[in-house]
């Protein structure tokens, strides 16, 4: 709040905020009627009991209306008092406010304030304009200047008055803002707290690592990125903002606790990362055994069966030894990653072999099942044709439950099925039957089948 006012204007004690009492007669005689004497008594006194000099006297009326003004000013003074100490604590809450938030309706609060405090100051310039302008202490003081000043001051309380509702609604209306600055600024300092705990932790844990024989050169390196931003929190949010320091804090939190975590688990990484080199190292091995015996088993796909049965095995033997040897090369590298301790190298690595690995055992297990699915086709195929039929069947009854007749989206691929396993059979006939495209129809029919299936359970239970 801020005032000019005619004289000098403490801050402390505003000339305008002091208490001045008449000292006129009345003030005597109620003095000295405490004091046990009669009012004849009182009114024999010489003027000089006063102590020097004594204020004329105008007649009651002169003294009812100094009375009067100074009880307007006295509670002018006490309405100014008021506004300013709610001025002062909203303005904190402001800044408060201001500290933490820098959202739209945050701004229009502090653009209301500031219209405020100009509606404040204008206020407490008439107010002050008024104390000023009236020296109630005059002895001369007339009764028609004393009920001026009463005018005066009583229309600048009431407008104090009136400016300090304003002010209370105002204060109101930041109820929400104010809880969110105020709930903002009490998690500042846990959260400083813990991003500088989850620091020493992470430090300790890489310590201990480092006390195994682990050198963790990438965890210190992304230990260290984190020092400036201790160095920001230290700092503090009067010097980052609020937010932005809660949201340090956190992030170094999360970061440093990723390292500490790492730090933790790295002489398990380390132990995890031998065991599957010497588990690859083996694999890798059984497979070059099983892969030596592809070429037997292809020898007799090619002495019993069409060429359509075993063409595209051809290169199995061929492809699993390249795919071997370029596991075991693999190997190596991951071997020098991890004595070299680079282990997002080795693991990289280590994925690559086993990756090979498993398409090089589907490899060389296809040639081992394809002989004995022919083998058993071979031997009855009867069995293969019934397993279709039985699907196909299933499917239809499926489709005509609670119908008179099938709907065709169904009907037609079931009829479609139907002809197409009646063609693969036939293929059976002849001297040299091609088991391997009947086995494939017969496998595509059922899958078909299937689809039809899944629609028609899908449609209903919809409609359910």
């Amino acid at each position: 709040m801020t005032a000019t006012p005619s004289q000098p204007y403490s801050p402390m004690v505003p000339r305008a905020h002091r208490s001045h009492r008449p000292r006129g007669r009345g003030a005597v005689r109620d003095a000295l009627t405490m004091m046990g004497l009669p009012l004849v008594a009182v009114l024999a006194l010489p003027a000089a009991f006063a102590g020097g000099g004594t204020r004329r006297w105008f007649g009651g009326r002169a003294e009812s209306q100094r009375a009067q003004a100074q009880a307007a000013k006295d509670a002018a003074a006490a309405a100014f008092y008021e506004l300013d100490t709610a001025q002062r604590d909203l303005r904190i809450s402001i800044e408060t406010i201001t500290a933490v938030d820098d959202s739209p309706a945050a701004r229009r609060a502090v653009a209301d304030f500031e219209s405020l405090g100009r509606r404040i100051d204008e206020a407490s310039h008439q107010y002050i304009n008024a104390v000023d302008a009236h020296e109630l202490d005059r002895d001369d003081l007339e009764a028609s200047a004393a009920s001026r000043a009463r005018t005066e001051l009583t229309a600048a309380k009431d407008e104090l008055g009136r400016v300090k509702q304003e002010l209370d609604r105002f204060a109101e209306g930041l109820g929400p803002l104010i809880g969110k600055a105020e709930t903002q600024l009490a998690r500042l300092a846990p959260a400083v707290e813990r991003a500088r705990q989850a620091l020493l932790a992470a430090s300790d844990a890489l310590d201990a690592a480092r006390g195994t024989g682990l050198k963790a050169d990438d965890l210190a390196a992304r230990l260290a990125t984190l020092g400036p931003e201790l160095t920001r929190l230290n700092q503090g949010a009067g010097q980052h903002g609020v937010p932005q320091t809660l949201e340090r804090a956190e992030r170094v939190t999360r970061e440093a606790e990723a390292v500490r975590a790492e730090a933790e688990r790295l002489p398990e990484r380390a132990a995890e990362i031998g065991h599957r080199l010497v588990s690859l190292r083996t694999r890798a091995q059984a497979l070059t055994t099983r892969a030596e015996q592809v070429e037997p088993v292809l020898s007799e796909l090619r002495r019993r069966f069409t060429a359509s049965c075993w063409q595209d095995l051809q290169q199995v033997p061929e492809q699993a030894a390249e795919s071997v040897r370029q596991a075991e090369r693999k190997l190596a590298e991951a071997q020098t990653a991890r004595d070299e301790q680079r282990w997002p190298d080795a693991t990289a690595l280590l994925s690559t072999v086993r990756a090979l690995l498993n398409a090089t055992d589907e490899a060389v297990s296809a040639a081992g099942d394809r002989l004995r699915q022919l083998n058993a086709v071979q031997k009855d195929p009867q069995r293969e044709i019934e397993r279709t039929r039985f699907a196909i069947r299933d499917a239809q009854r499926l489709a005509m439950a609670g119908r008179n007749t099938p709907d065709p989206r169904h009907a037609r691929p079931l009829d479609d099925s139907v002809s197409r396993l009646d063609r693969a059979i036939a293929t059976l006939d002849g001297r040299h039957p091609d088991y391997w495209h009947f086995l494939t129809e017969t496998d595509a029919v059922r899958k078909t089948v299937a689809g039809v299936v899944a629609r028609i359970r899908e449609e209903r239970g919809a409609g359910h």
